[in-house]
């Protein structure tokens, strides 16, 4: 999306103060089925410009034990040179520019983590999702303008970013219209207090903060992919390809991620038969046999997100990249951000292509929505417990 440089204060749930950005769509004018646009230089994420969470402090993964890694469910990704990045006219700016880059074999899972896989570690170790912790003000006033007044008490409640779609088309300028904080919403009730995710073991887990994700990942024994090895990962070794299956539109032939079809946000005609989430391994994986690299739920990343990044590894081969040491987006220079990828439910050719394997997109780490979630890699060769 395009965002506007303007940043306000506004309230969330209506009273409390939150620093946001507007957004707007990727593409000025909704290109017809399966055109192919350039992207406008101004484009940045479409996780930027939604209403943004209080922040809360985590330190939960320090106290996460380290656990014993298994590959049961993961499968091996061979190591090697690729180009990272944007080598056609669709990419952000901050997919260029195309770069080489080598990476060593690595194991990844298969699919997303689910809701099973976390139930399991929440059990285990009793650990508290930041959705399911209330905001509070020590933390919110290091974000705001000094002299910031504190809000009232009862904003301080646990909350999520839930998709509430509007019944009418908008605007693309402002995510907000689209987005909304809600009160008790969290892994466990993905569309809020009254939603749950009774017979849904095989869905992907979200509503997921960075925090919470890595924080699983030291109890799996594992560790979050880096930004390099999740592309690598996404192109299944195929050369040149704009999606993980190659260069056959999102539309063309048959359903092969879950996505938006129709006109976003207002209606989706449900032609992948999905409206939101989908059950884990509902399309054909990739050639390195790894499901929903496209689609389906947004995956975090190890690496802070800078906008130059790219531009650090021009012109030379890097081995094993972790991302810069810090995080500047220029559009939310305030706000440290993490990597995502993959594209979502909610990704649509009009709006964002969040699902083409070079996409980068960020989001702070403490948030969560109802269209995040996580995969995990691990490096060790040797078979785990």
């Amino acid at each position: 999306m395009h965002l506007k440089n303007s940043i306000r204060i506004i309230v969330a749930f209506s009273i409390a103060a939150i620093i946001i950005t507007s957004c707007q769509s990727s593409r000025k004018d909704k290109p017809e089925k399966n055109s192919e646009t350039k992207a406008p230089d101004s484009i940045t994420s479409c996780e930027t410009g939604l209403p943004e969470r209080f922040p809360v402090n985590s330190d939960s993964a320090t106290e996460i034990p380290q656990g014993k890694t298994s590959h049961e469910g993961m499968v091996w990704i061979p190591g090697g040179e690729f180009v990272m990045g944007a080598s056609d006219n669709e990419g952000r700016p901050d997919e260029y520019p195309a770069h080489k880059v080598k990476v060593k074999g690595f194991w990844m899972d298969e699919t997303e983590v689910t809701n099973a896989r976390f139930r399991e570690f929440v059990e285990a170790t009793g650990y508290v999702t930041t959705a399911e912790k209330a905001p509070e003000w020590e933390d919110i006033k290091k974000q705001l303008p000094p002299g910031t007044p504190k809000p009232p008490d009862s904003v301080f409640v646990a909350s999520s970013l839930v998709f509430t779609p509007p019944d009418h088309p908008v605007s693309l300028n402002n995510a907000a219209q689209w987005w909304s904080w809600v009160k008790g919403a969290d892994w466990r009730h993905p569309e809020g207090p009254e939603s749950s995710i009774e017979g849904k073991d095989n869905y992907p887990v979200t509503h997921i903060s960075w925090d919470d994700a890595n924080a699983y990942a030291k109890w799996a024994g594992k560790r979050l992919p880096t930004e390099a090895e999740w592309e690598l990962a996404s192109r299944g070794g195929l050369k040149n390809s704009k999606y993980p299956w190659g260069n056959e539109a999102i539309e063309e032939g048959k359903p092969k991620a879950n996505t938006w079809q129709g006109n976003f946000p207002n209606k989706n005609t449900d032609w992948d038969t999905f409206g939101l989430a989908a059950p884990v391994k509902s399309f054909p994986p990739n050639e390195y046999g790894l499901y929903d690299m496209a689609g389906n739920v947004w995956e975090w990343c190890a690496d802070w997100y800078r906008n130059d990044y790219y531009e650090q590894l021009k012109e030379k081969t890097t081995e094993n990249p972790k991302g810069p040491d810090d995080s500047y987006d220029p559009m939310e220079p305030t706000v440290p951000k993490k990597v995502i990828r993959g594209g979502s439910f909610l990704c649509n050719a009009s709006y964002c292509k969040g699902y083409r394997v070079t996409s980068r997109m960020k989001s702070s780490p403490d948030t969560g929505m109802q269209h995040t979630g996580f995969r995990c890699v691990s490096d060790k060769t040797e078979k785990g417990m």
